[in-house]
């Protein structure tokens, strides 16, 4: 199990406990759940970084793409690692915050635009 399989099983334990013990195998669902948060981390970054504006120096760079990875992960803990707010709906295994995709589109909406800058 990676990090974000770690942090959403202690997050899911305080949080939600009622929820947390209806898992019927938890390691293999947070180990899921992590993997689905890399995934979705390593995309959002790219997409959050953007492409290497002209004349920008190693420790800018470093800055930007650090700065990139702390936000993706931070709106992947928020919208996939956190247990759901609705108790007693089925959706361990499907639970997808509708926000990601909005996210995304914006996102791919700010990819454009720096297209037509470079």
């Amino acid at each position: 199990m990676n990090k974000y399989g770690r942090q959403a099983q202690e997050a899911w334990k305080a949080a939600s406990p009622t929820r947390y013990s209806q898992i019927q195998n938890p390691d293999e669902f947070f180990t899921d759940l992590g993997e689905q948060a890399q995934e979705q981390v390593d995309e959002l970054q790219v997409r959050i970084a953007g492409p290497d504006p002209k004349g920008e120096g190693y420790l800018e760079k470093v800055g930007r793409l650090n700065a990139a990875r702390n936000q993706a992960e931070e709106i992947v803990r928020y919208d996939l690692l956190s247990p759901p707010e609705t108790e007693g709906e089925d959706e361990e295994d499907e639970y997808v915050n509708p926000s990601i995709q909005e996210y995304l589109d914006s996102m791919r909406e700010v990819d454009k635009l720096r297209e037509q800058l470079y």
